[in-house]
């Protein structure tokens, strides 16, 4: 069982045919209501591949909150220990350019209603997971509490650091598995990364810090893992690009799937890396998110 503890937004989404700098207006085409949130995406993908995953997170008591919990539920996610929150359920504000790339504004809502009392509720849960995935759209207390459950019962954790914060060591030694973007990875380690050479500094200060496995995502430059064994770069499949909302969730979601099916990481990150392919080709978070079945007809399986 995985279990996945992190927010659940709606994505407000308008296409832009280029990001406005500041003081620039720009017109919209449409506004799509998408079901989304970090933690959201990353349980849907791996319902959708097939794994047997359980969301834990919170909506407000509204009809945004309805239509999330109703979109995992057709993802195949365990949708029992979703609760209600006074909050409003959370919001992110986005703009697709025509080239893919995508700027976003979250307001957190009911995500930041989840305290550690309410993790502490969820133990029997976490105790009971092969694998526990989180975000940082929730408190950190609340990931770093769930971390430590995790760790007491040999669960493996996998750590998305996103969005880029900093994080305490505490935080860092409980987590088996982070999965970091170079934007992450430069504020969490304190090294600029300019040449390849400082991305395995940065990656080697990570590990000084207690991270045991690192998963670096590098947009169309592939990925990069990195542990104490060594380091293996992996190329990014070649696609036309609509949407990136999405990518970095559903990368996280298929690495946790694999791993669960019993997969090494290594393996894992090439099934992750089609599956974050094919999600920039559709449009949305989670609608754009493949079942085992698309996945193979998009690799010509």
């Amino acid at each position: 069982m995985i279990t996945v503890l992190g927010s659940l937004n709606m994505d407000l989404v308008t296409q832009v045919n280029i990001t406005p700098v500041v003081g620039e207006t720009v017109l919209g085409d449409g506004l799509n209501n998408i079901p989304g949130g970090k933690g959201g995406n990353q349980a849907a993908a791996i319902g959708k591949l097939g794994g047997n995953v359980r969301m834990l997170g919170k909506v407000g008591n509204d009809a945004y909150g309805v239509k999330l919990i109703e979109s995992l539920n057709e993802s195949g996610v365990n949708i029992e220990n979703i609760q209600k929150s006074d909050k409003s359920t959370g919001l992110a504000f986005i703009m697709v350019n025509n080239n893919g790339d995508n700027s976003i504004v979250v307001i957190p809502g009911a995500n930041f209603d989840i305290n550690e009392e309410d993790v502490l509720n969820y133990k029997g849960l976490i105790e009971t997971s092969d694998i526990l995935v989180s975000q940082l759209e929730t408190p950190l207390d609340v990931v770093e509490k769930s971390f430590e459950i995790a760790k007491k019962s040999n669960t493996f954790t996998i750590l998305n650091p996103a969005p880029a914060k900093k994080l305490n060591k505490s935080i860092i030694s409980l987590t088996d598995l982070l999965t970091p973007n170079e934007s992450e990875l430069e504020l969490l380690s304190g090294i600029k990364i300019n040449t390849e050479n400082d991305l395995l500094d940065a990656c080697e200060a990570m590990l000084n810090s207690g991270v045991k496995n690192l998963i670096v995502t590098l947009g169309e430059k592939g990925s990069l893992f990195y542990n104490s064994e060594g380091y293996e770069k992996f190329e990014a499949l070649k696609v036309k690009a609509i949407d990136t909302t999405a990518a970095g969730d559903s990368f996280t979601g298929a690495i946790a799937f694999c791993v669960d099916n019993g997969e090494s990481i290594k393996d894992a990150i090439k099934t992750a890396t089609n599956v974050a392919a094919f999600s920039v080709t559709k449009k949305g978070a989670q609608s754009s998110l493949p079942t085992l079945e698309e996945l193979k007809e998009f690799m010509g399986e």
